[in-house]
């Protein structure tokens, strides 16, 4: 892939030969070991020569909380994925030098634009933020433009994926009546893109449980890779009066 447009459109350099490609989206405050079991898991079941962790600049549906630096999620990402010659961290929505707004939809044709005419593009997104896509920017061309992996637990029904979908993307009532009783898994196939769940990841680790463990001085050994626990131990990251930015909007 090329890099394009100045830092906050940097996605990497060209991939020679054809292969699918997943891109993880996502707030990463920390990326944590639950992170990392959704991309092995994607990566085998739909055979991901690379996933790129892209990081967000200023997530839209965070706009009232406050996130960690965008450098330092972006430096925890790279120790995170340091072992994993697939997993790339992106700079594709990084900051530039003044608050911008960078939605998912700009993202993905980026990355479109840059990768090889037979590349395969996947956006893997777990389901709660997936229910929420159809209030994105433009979410019924994201979802035209790029196949969906959505990362599904327990008590989700193929018909709450329905559901989530923009109305004119939605399937007719009488199938998503018939969804009612089916676990999220399998395949969903739309007129111009597949939703494909990924159901077989078991990992209840959260940001929320390493931020609250950090913030207590507590280990993060079950949550983090250890290079990662090292950086937040370092930095101060995630204790009282430590170093927070203010959340924009976005998506």
């Amino acid at each position: 892939m090329l890099a394009s447009g100045g830092a906050s459109a940097i996605i990497a350099r060209r991939i020679p030969l054809s292969m699918n490609i997943g891109l993880f989206g996502g707030t990463f405050d920390p990326v944590h070991k639950g992170h990392l079991a959704v991309a092995r898991a994607a990566a085998e079941r739909f055979q991901l020569g690379k996933i790129y962790f892209i990081p967000a600049s200023m997530p839209p549906h965070r706009q009232e909380e406050r996130i960690t630096a965008f450098h330092d999620r972006y430096a925890m990402l790279a120790l995170a994925t340091v072992g994993e010659k697939g997993f790339l961290p992106s700079l594709a929505e990084a900051p530039a030098e003044q608050d911008h707004l960078s939605f998912t939809i700009d993202t993905v044709r980026r990355f479109k634009q840059a990768a090889g005419r037979s590349d395969h593009l996947f956006f893997i997104i777990g389901i709660d933020a997936f229910m929420q896509v159809a209030n994105w920017h433009r979410s019924e061309d994201l979802l035209r433009e790029i196949d969906f992996i959505v990362v599904s637990r327990p008590g989700f029904s193929m018909a709450d994926v329905a559901d989530a979908l923009p109305k004119s993307l939605r399937p007719p009532p009488a199938v998503v009546k018939a969804f009612r009783k089916s676990p999220a898994k399998g395949t969903l196939a739309l007129r111009n893109t597949m939703i494909h769940i990924l159901d077989e990841v078991k990992s209840a680790v959260s940001a929320t449980q390493v931020r609250r463990a950090a913030s207590g001085g507590k280990s993060l050994a079950r949550f983090v890779e250890p290079l990662v626990a090292e950086y937040i131990k370092k930095m101060g990251l995630y204790k009282a009066g430590g170093r927070r930015q203010q959340a924009g909007q976005k998506h």
